[in-house]
């Protein structure tokens, strides 16, 4: 089979389940072309998008503009590594700082290497200038995080999935419940080795699960008073999905050390970045952390391209309007469901909790049924649906969707 064969749906699976890990489970649908808000299978049809790459393609899928900061610089010039500078990685830390308020960024390729490189940021401050004993620090995180899945993060991980057999693991974190300050506190006041705490501001993969109003400033404060730093993890919720440019805007919390990723590209290249200010990230020095595709010219192009679409396309006010109405449509449906028990969600980054065990298959044949009337989700925890369309989502759009969801959730009523 000749490379630019027209393959069928089943053909393409086909090829995976034979010459690929099976780490994945993918929706029965294969795509093939993206734009905007919509995405086409091999055969055709049209569907609406969903799932967005998992944030990654807030900006929606192609968008010309980064297409084309991509396709001009990677005619120009595409990897110089890090032994010698290049023209493009300085416009994009320069960008990206003033755009969050940071001194410094490091830049990376994926969100779980920038969540390693924000780990290893926090334990050499936290050496360096905290003064605590080497070997001796410790990261609080909380029960239903996902940051990645990399020896280290799968160590404090509580997915037997992501877990199991993948021992041993790494030590110095401390788990807490999320959503909880009296276990933070309780922690803080009882172990002078603690040097972050690291936190989902929304934790997307439990399920679109929102803290309790004013959880995040308190967590922040509780950071200040002990001299902890506060890591937010904003690879999933930042870059205007849940109406804010960062999730943690909404309680105008300032992170200590900032992870960005997936919608740091609009979807077309691995870009990510740590941002912190100087008296945290001058203790990394030359030879102490690196990637040869970090902060290569292309990324950095991709960069800038994607964070002025968010500014000019007012794509955090986008999402902070149609996330209300997508919830206000949706909870007047589940006040007479018996297949859905709620909504939840902030912007656009929205779940509904499937009225059934975690161990059912209810929420995938839901997820199936919404295939086959034109619209993309994935369940997460078994029993949950996440819905996270493209930020450049219209409101007839959005309406449309939520009509399909709501005829499609019908269909499973008792």
């Amino acid at each position: 089979m000749a490379v630019l064969d027209q393959l069928t749906s089943q053909q393409a699976i086909d090829l995976e389940n034979k010459y690929g890990a099976h780490n994945y489970h993918p929706l029965p649908v294969v795509l093939s072309k993206g734009e905007g808000v919509y995405v086409w299978d091999v055969e055709g049809k049209k569907y609406y998008d969903f799932l967005s790459a998992y944030s990654a393609v807030n900006q929606g899928h192609c968008h010309p503009k980064i297409v084309g900061a991509m396709n001009n610089q990677a005619q120009t010039l595409t990897l110089t590594s890090r032994a010698f500078y290049n023209d493009m990685l300085g416009r994009f830390e320069e960008f990206a700082t003033k755009t969050f308020n940071f001194d410094k960024l490091l830049p990376m390729n994926t969100g779980a290497e920038a969540v390693e490189t924000a780990l290893k940021l926090c334990r050499k401050w936290a050496y360096e200038v905290k003064g605590i004993n080497e070997n001796e620090a410790q990261i609080i995180v909380c029960e239903n995080n996902f940051h990645g899945r990399t020896t280290t993060i799968i160590s404090f991980s509580n997915d037997p999935v992501a877990r199991k057999n993948f021992g041993p693991y790494t030590d110095g974190f401390i788990k807490i419940e999320y959503d909880n300050l009296k276990a933070l506190e309780e922690v803080l006041n009882n172990s002078n080795n603690v040097a972050g705490f690291l936190v989902e501001p929304i934790q997307g993969e439990a399920g679109v699960y929102v803290p309790s109003e004013g959880y995040l400033a308190a967590a922040k404060a509780l950071c200040e008073k002990h001299n902890v730093l506060f890591i937010a993890d904003e690879v999933q919720t930042g870059i205007a999905r849940t109406g804010r440019m960062l999730a943690i805007d909404h309680e105008n919390v300032q992170a200590d050390i900032l992870i960005l990723g997936k919608a740091l590209s609009g979807g077309a290249y691995p870009v990510s970045a740590v941002l912190a200010n100087d008296n945290i990230m001058n203790v990394i020095k030359p030879g102490n952390h690196g990637s040869t595709y970090g902060g290569n010219p292309v990324a950095a192009a991709v960069g800038i391209a994607a964070l002025e679409v968010i500014r000019d396309e007012n794509l955090a006010e986008n999402a902070q309007a149609l996330g209300k109405l997508f919830r206000a449509e949706l909870s007047r449906f589940v006040e007479t469901s018996s297949i859905v028990n709620a909504v939840r969600g902030k912007g656009l980054l929205n779940a509904i909790l499937i009225n059934d065990t975690e161990d059912s298959d209810t929420a995938w044949n839901i997820c199936l049924r919404l295939r086959d009337n034109g619209l993309l989700a994935k369940p997460t925890h078994g029993n949950i649906i996440r819905f996270a369309p493209p930020l450049v989502i219209t409101k007839d759009q959005l309406l449309d969707c939520v009509s399909i969801i709501t005829k499609t959730l019908q269909e499973f009523e008792d």
